[in-house]
Parts: structure tokens; C-alpha cells; sequence
């Protein structure tokens, strides 16, 4: 099959520029409109992406006065684009650090089956005091511990999402027997962290569980990754760093005994697009003008775990900053930021303008024949198996890129010009469907026992409505952000 590039909508607000809210286009009230959401939804599904993204964190997210703040709880409001869309698929960041493995097991569950096949679990570990503090803790657990808890919890939620074999409803009205308990399978796990004993009280999904996403590059996240997950959102500022991490994950997913076809590699992209380099320019330097610096000083502060104050704005980032070992927040961003200044001997004024439209991400400025270049460049030179497109300014940003960007990634054969019969999040991301871990595949399966009453036995035979399973391994799952 020819391989197809992967594309992710990143949805946020009014956009990923943090002053994107302050255009004459922008609706401040955006980020609380379920209609703002229905019309981006609908239009990354006419550009026929694979999926769409909701972040998402247990504290709010940065001063109010800075950009919109807050948001819908994502499982909610996806559960909505559920009904207003018929193929995109539908992932939600949920964190490993303040849920319970039932409760979260059970809605992804719900999603999965509300949406027939297309929900997404984005598994992130959640750095932050402010996060912790949320929760009765002081301080935010350390790096390492986080990561225990999110491979703990993984498993326990895989348990839950096996709990109920594919075949356990009979619905047989004759005998009066609705489901068949022999095919219940509760956890009764006892962990470090989690201690779970019934099943699910919801049956298994269409996708058995959901895609499972991760998202951070740092050395724990990296390990977390090639173990678990099935996509990958990260941040690369070149070509190099980006193949490197790509070839470096693929390689670790090897050694971990999993198909490195089975992970996908999805870079972050911001694409700022005019129909001629100058006027992609022109909406860049519009956008930087609209920074509040004060509001960019305070984030980076916070950021590199600097006390207030410390930052001069048109001087460079202090020469003695600690190195990533010594973060307990999110490791690899502290690392690439800190990188970006150091590489480009950027003053604070000119970090802040260049973190200002993607937070760390690659922001790429051109015309859409220039973006679709880069994207194919990376595609195809093995530095991604697709994108986490983020455009600065919504709704506009993503109409641009699906009208502009989308027709030339067809003609060139990289994109679906429609998504055919692939149902489910999975077939569109070209995964197969996990096995439950309580079924024995059929070929592994000993011939059943020669009965008395024959002397030409045969084996028992499947039943016909058990689903063959597509891979005899149920370890594929999640991960975590760094």
C-alpha cells in the first residue's frame, strides 16, 4: 500500500498563537462555544484528517489576562462532536496523575462506542505544583514517579477494557439469558498505586481500546513510548533533531519487540499561510505584534523555574541555567527551549515572539505549496509519519490550511482524497485491533480431545461470532508526557 501521510487537528481556542484572541476576526468567548468546535471539526474532517486534539490539564492554564483561559472538560464536549461528525476520530488528553483507572476506563469506553470506533486517549503524566496543589499535595511527584504511576495505571485500564470478552452479549430471549459470565474477566489488580477488583460496567468498544497516544520526548518518555504507544506528539524546532528523534523512537520501539510500524511519529507544525511568502509574513509580524511581553516573561520564568524577575528582556537566558536532569517539570520542552536560545542567540524578546505561536513547536511561514514542501521534506525523508497541525489563528488558520494545503498534498498522492471504508481510529491510523488478553487466538488453541463417541474427532471449532483477533498481543498501549 502507498503510504499515506497522518493528520492531526490540534484545536485550541482561537488558535495557538497566544495572540491570535486579539485579532478583529477572533471570538473571545470561542473556547466555551460548542458551535466554534462543530465547525472545526467539520472542516478537519472535509480536509479528510485522521484525527482531531483536545489538550487538557487539571489547574488553569496560565493568567486570565494573558489569552482565553480555561476550557471544556474534552471527553464532554467530544462526546458532542461525536454526533456532528461521521469519520474523524476524537482524541482527549487525560491525565495518569489525578484520575482513577475505573472511572477514565469507563468514558473512554463510552466515547469509543458513542463515536463507533473513533475515540483517543492522549496519557499524560501532568508536571506542575500548581496541578498538585489542586489535589491536597504540596508538590508535584517527582519525574520517575509519574511515570511509574502511568505505566500502573495503563495496565490497569487495559485490564478493564479486556474485562469483557467481544462475545460476552448473547441476547438470547429464548433461553432468557442475556450475556454470558464465563466471559467476565474482573482485574482484581493489586498495585503500587491502584488497587482495582470488579469489570468494567461498560462492554468492549468497537476498537477493543482507545488509540493510545503519548506525548514527550524525554528520556522517560521516550522508554514510555516505545513500550505503549500507538501515536507520538512532539516537538521538533528542525529537520535534524526531528529525524534523529524519529529514527532513535523507531529503533527503541524495535528493541522493545513491537512493530515500529505500529507507532506513529506525529511532529507539531504551526502553519502560517498567504498566498505569497510576503503576505505569510505580513500575518506573522501581525501576530508578534500583538504579544504582551509581560504576560511571555512571566511563562518562561515559570517554564525554566526561575524566580520572578529574573529575565531581562532584550538580554539573553542566564548562562547558568540546570540542566534537564535536575527538571521535575516537563523535561524534553524545558530542553528544547533552552536549545532554540542558545542555537540562535535569541534574546528573551525574540524567544518569547518565537515560542509565541506554538509554544515550542515548529512555526513554519508560506505559501501552501512552501508548507506542503516542508511537510512532504519530512514525510518522506524520515523524520515523521505525519503532522499535529496547529494553526495559529482559528477558525481561519485551519480553513486556509484544508482549502490551500490539503489539494496539494492530494495531487502529490500524500493525502486520502476520501476515507473510504476504514471505520474505526485504528484502521485509519493503520493498526490492527488488540486482542483481548483473555482469548486465546485460535491457532495457538490445542486440538480438543477425541470424544468416545466418534472415531474421527475433530477439533472444536470457533464460534461464528467470535471476532478473529488481529494481534496476539494486548501490551500495545499508552504513555506520558514529560
Amino acid at each position: 500500500m502507498t503510504r499515506r501521510l497522518h493528520l492531526n487537528a490540534f484545536l485550541m481556542n482561537t488558535g495557538h498563537h497566544e495572540a491570535s484572541w486579539r485579532l478583529p476576526e477572533s471570538d473571545p468567548y470561542a473556547h466555551v462555544r460548542l458551535d466554534h468546535y462543530v465547525g472545526l471539526a467539520r472542516t478537519a474532517e472535509r480536509g479528510t484528517f485522521d484525527s482531531l486534539f483536545l489538550a487538557d490539564g487539571p489547574q488553569l492554564w496560565s493568567r486570565v489576562a494573558q489569552r482565553p483561559a480555561g476550557a471544556l472538560e474534552p471527553l464532554t464536549l467530544l462526546t458532542a462532536l461525536a454526533t456532528a461528525t461521521e469519520h474523524i476520530g476524537l482524541i482527549a488528553t487525560a491525565s495518569t496523575s489525578y484520575n482513577s483507572p475505573y472511572n477514565l476506563a469507563r468514558k473512554f469506553a463510552s466515547l469509543d462506542i458513542v463515536s463507533g470506533g473513533r475515540a483517543g486517549w492522549n496519557i499524560v503524566t501532568t508536571a506542575g505544583a500548581e496541578a498538585a496543589r489542586n489535589f491536597g499535595l504540596e508538590h508535584e511527584p517527582a519525574h520517575a514517579e509519574r511515570y511509574a504511576r502511568a505505566a500502573e495505571f495503563v495496565e490497569v485500564a487495559l485490564k478493564l477494557w479486556d474485562s469483557w470478552e467481544d462475545d460476552t452479549v448473547v441476547a438470547d430471549k429464548e433461553r432468557g439469558v442475556w450475556g454470558d459470565d464465563d466471559k467476565i474477566h474482573p482485574p482484581r489488580h493489586q498495585g503500587r498505586y491502584f488497587s482495582v477488583e470488579g469489570a468494567l460496567n461498560v462492554p468492549r468498544t468497537p476498537q477493543g481500546y482507545p488509540l493510545l497516544v503519548q506525548a514527550g520526548s524525554s528520556a522517560d518518555g521516550k522508554a514510555f513510548a516505545a513500550r505503549h504507544a500507538e501515536a507520538v506528539f512532539t516537538a521538533q524546532q528542525t529537520f535534524e533533531d526531528a529525524r534523529a528523534f524519529y529514527a532513535d523512537l523507531k529503533s527503541r520501539t524495535r528493541r522493545a519487540g513491537r512493530d515500529p510500524e505500529h507507532l506513529k511519529v506525529l511532529p507539531g507544525i504551526v502553519p502560517v499561510i498567504g498566498s505569497t511568502e510576503a503576505e505569510a509574513r505580513e500575518l506573522e509580524q501581525v501576530l508578534e505584534d500583538h504579544i504582551v511581553y509581560d504576560h511571555g516573561v512571566a511563562r518562561l520564568e515559570s517554564l525554566l523555574q526561575l524566580p520572578v524577575g529574573t529575565l531581562a528582556l532584550d538580554g539573553p537566558l542566564p548562562a547558568d541555567l540546570p540542566p534537564e536532569s535536575a527538571v521535575e517539570g516537563a523535561k524534553s520542552r524545558y530542553t528544547l527551549v533552552v536549545e532554540l536560545a542558545r542555537r540562535e542567540r535569541l534574546t528573551v524578546r525574540q524567544l518569547i515572539g518565537r515560542l509565541g505561536g506554538g509554544r515550542g513547536h515548529l512555526t513554519f511561514t508560506g505559501t501552501p505549496e512552501q508548507v506542503a514542501d516542508a511537510i512532504e521534506t519530512w514525510f518522506t525523508r524520515g523524520a515523521a509519519d505525519g503532522f499535529n497541525i496547529m494553526p495559529p489563528v482559528l477558525p481561519s488558520g485551519l480553513d486556509t490550511f484544508v482549502d490551500h494545503v490539503v489539494p496539494v498534498l492530494r495531487e502529490r498522492g500524500l493525502l486520502r482524497t476520501e476515507y473510504g471504508e476504514r471505520r474505526t481510529l485504528r484502521e485509519r491510523y493503520g493498526l490492527p485491533r488488540p486482542a483481548n488478553q483473555h482469548v486465546v487466538p485460535a491457532a495457538a488453541r490445542p486440538p480438543a480431545p477425541a470424544s468416545p463417541a466418534t472415531t474421527d474427532p475433530t477439533p472444536t471449532p470457533t464460534p461464528a461470532s467470535a471476532p478473529t483477533p488481529t494481534s496476539a498481543s494486548a501490551s500495545a498501549s499508552a504513555s506520558a508526557l514529560a
